[in-house]
């Protein structure tokens, strides 16, 4: 404001002295010396000095690019070229990204890498089972210690357990758990190093749920951090059907009469 207020002294006091002075209108003012002398943040318009002389209009031809103005232009040129740069890399991100998977698409396991895995959790998938098989058995006086991934279940025919979500199985599908660590029964035990080699417990998927929800509450005092966060467990439930690799006792049925315990005295007649 202040380079204005200057400039609009100076085109009066100018004015007043070429109307005063004829002979004054003869010079003519080269722009770069009102270049060098007057410096201002605004291009100076054509026709600025149009009061003092129609000839010094057309000397004063081109606008004149300030310091200001070009430092702007270098500027704009500058963040030209780095939106440029941007779109390069932009551009050769997505080349690159094309050659990567993206991180939600599922790998895909032959069938080998499944009973692999499967095998290295403690289980085998047999395939699902035929209703009219009859999978399900009566109660049987016998128990087995099963590993499955990193915990052990004591399970007996017809226990429900539930485990950490399985891979490659769905619901109605058998499975073996081959990884058994121990056999018992009302006669004998047998007890694996670390597992037994003919034991084998089976089992029927019967769903794949989510436990219970966890709340995680994370606090820090005096620092105004509190993170609260849920959590809910994938689970697998198994149903065991038979277990395999001991002797089985015969179930001993209980007769329905029971003696008395003071059974009636009788009298005889001398």
């Amino acid at each position: 404001m202040a380079n204005r207020r200057c400039l609009q002294v100076l085109t009066r006091h100018a004015s007043a002295i070429f109307s005063t002075k004829p002979y004054i209108h003869s010079l003519k003012i080269s722009p770069s010396f009102l270049s060098q002398n007057f410096r201002t943040h605004v291009s100076v318009p054509n026709c600025l000095f149009a009061k003092l002389d129609p000839s010094l209009c057309t000397n004063w031809s081109h606008s004149r690019y300030l310091s200001s103005d070009s430092q702007n232009g270098n500027e704009d040129d500058d963040t030209e070229e780095d939106d440029d740069e941007d779109d390069e890399d932009y551009d050769s991100g997505e080349d690159d990204d094309s050659s990567v998977p993206s991180r939600g698409m599922q790998k895909e396991y032959t069938k080998e890498e499944k009973e692999a895995e499967a095998a290295s959790i403690g289980y085998k998938v047999v395939g699902p089972i035929d209703r009219s098989s009859g999978v399900f058995k009566p109660y049987e006086p016998v128990f087995a210690v099963v590993q499955i991934g990193s915990h052990q279940f004591k399970v007996s025919n017809g226990d429900s357990i539930f485990t950490e979500r399985l891979k490659f199985c769905d619901v109605n599908d058998k499975l073996i758990l081959n990884r058994v660590l121990l056999l018992g029964s009302s006669r004998q035990t047998i007890v694996g190093r670390p597992t037994v080699p003919s034991a084998v417990v089976q089992a029927v998927v019967e769903e794949h749920a989510l436990d219970a929800k966890v709340i995680i509450f994370k606090k820090k005092r005096r620092k105004n951090y509190r993170r609260t966060k849920g959590h809910r467990q994938e689970l697998t439930k198994l149903r065991i059907i038979d277990i395999e690799g001991i002797d089985k006792p015969e179930i001993i049925e209980k007769s329905s009469k029971v003696a008395g315990k003071n059974p009636k005295q009788v009298s005889v007649a001398a």
